[in-house]
């Protein structure tokens, strides 16, 4: 049985794709400009149909490529216009150098994306090697775990992102989520509207009573200063994204923070994760608590700003820890979140730390099963009680 967190919400059935589009359809953006990508397709052409029926009034832009894509969501967004799109892999990666772009201009675009694996060897299905890429391009990054996150995510996105002033993504697992069909509680297209209330940009190239140059030529004499803004914009996005989950609550009843703590409160072993598995990590957590196993998880919602001092907080008493990176940085070294998580706990505390280890998962679309996670808990219940950690890195069902 589906309980409803609104008064006026209503419950459907979509896949994560639907949500997503069903999401910017409220939010009914000025302009949208994109090109189609497995498995992100879905959500731009269902969106597309929409504005050919006449039900929201956006200027879509059917681009050549996704660099073109966000080349034109940027000159939008710099006109005035609330602007998205969506993309996943080699698409997004194909917009890599307008992503920086958009984040030093400080445009509030929000991407739908997928997250699939990248080229080469070619493949189709889902891991987050795309967005875990950029990473450091300057955009905010919201991972959800199923259909109802990603949808309360885009349309929390568009006012976190405009009142960031900073670019925004919310991601969704390739095939897992973004094809999956599961239960969504939608909310009415007025109280949307009501949420994100009309966009007023603060300057724009067409208010010819504010002229002002936008993507000036900066050298030794300013582009550091400029460079720190953003980085401060970036800190300071916490509490814009803190304060808009507070309203989204008020308004729907739903709770959203930089991560959710799930069975933490004593957790002696605990792992962190980021997007669709997390879900079946809790089953496994529920199962080992039954047998009086004090295990925990913590699933990441908010990377980009990461929460690097809440995280060390609430990981502190926790005597062995697994991150699990569904993508793989080819660092010869750890995978992108074990690297932030452990800087993390570096930084921010002081005395003994949690012996931690990076479990390497699901490349590919590989399957990760309740199995498999249960085995890295048996470890780190080994560890816990003195075994030594051994191998850092380890890799969950891959043949050697």
């Amino acid at each position: 049985m589906v309980t409803m967190t609104s008064k006026t919400g209503k419950i459907a059935a979509k896949t994560g794709n639907e949500a997503m589009a069903e999401a910017m359809r409220q939010i009914a953006p000025d302009v949208v400009a994109a090109y189609p990508i497995t498995p992100a397709t879905e959500i731009v052409q269902i969106f597309s149909q929409f504005v050919a029926d006449g039900i929201v009034p956006t200027e879509y832009v059917a681009v050549e490529s996704e660099h073109s894509a966000m080349s034109a969501c940027i000159g939008a967004s710099a006109a005035g216009a609330r602007v998205m799109t969506g993309t996943s892999s080699q698409g997004f990666a194909l917009m890599w150098e307008m992503l920086y772009i958009a984040a030093g201009l400080r445009l509030p675009i929000v991407v739908a994306g997928v997250n699939r694996a990248l080229s080469s060897p070619i493949n189709i299905h889902g891991d987050q090697s795309d967005t875990m890429g950029a990473r450091d391009t300057g955009w905010i990054q919201l991972y959800s775990e199923n259909s109802q996150e990603a949808y309360d995510s885009i349309i929390q996105a568009i006012k976190i992102a405009e009142k960031a002033k900073l670019p925004a993504m919310v991601t969704t697992d390739g095939f897992i989520i973004s094809h999956c069909m599961e239960v969504v509680e939608m909310a009415q297209d007025q109280e949307v509207k009501d949420f994100i209330g009309e966009y007023k940009p603060d300057r724009y190239l067409l208010d010819i009573k504010k002229p002002y140059t936008l993507g000036a030529i900066d050298l030794q004499d300013y582009y550091f200063e400029h460079r720190w803004q953003l980085a401060e914009a970036m800190r300071n996005a916490g509490q814009v994204i803190l304060d808009v989950a507070k309203d989204f609550k008020a308004k729907f009843g739903r709770e959203y923070g930089f991560y959710e703590k799930y069975k933490m409160d004593d957790a002696e072993i605990a792992i962190v994760i980021i997007g669709s598995a997390a879900g079946t990590s809790k089953v496994v957590v529920d199962a080992l608590r039954a047998k009086g196993v004090k295990a925990g998880l913590i699933k990441i919602r908010v990377f980009r700003p990461f929460p690097h001092k809440e995280l060390a907080k609430d990981l502190a008493k926790v005597k062995a820890l697994a991150v699990m990176d569904r993508s793989d940085m080819c660092a010869a070294s750890f995978g992108p979140l074990y690297t932030e998580v452990t800087s993390a706990l570096y930084t921010n505390l002081s005395g003994n730390l949690p012996k931690t280890v990076n479990c390497i998962y699901g490349l590919g679309g590989r399957d990760i099963t309740l199995e498999h996670i249960t085995g890295v808990y048996e470890r780190l219940g080994k560890i816990a009680k003195g075994e030594a950690v051994g191998d850092v890195v380890e890799y969950i069902n891959v043949r050697i």
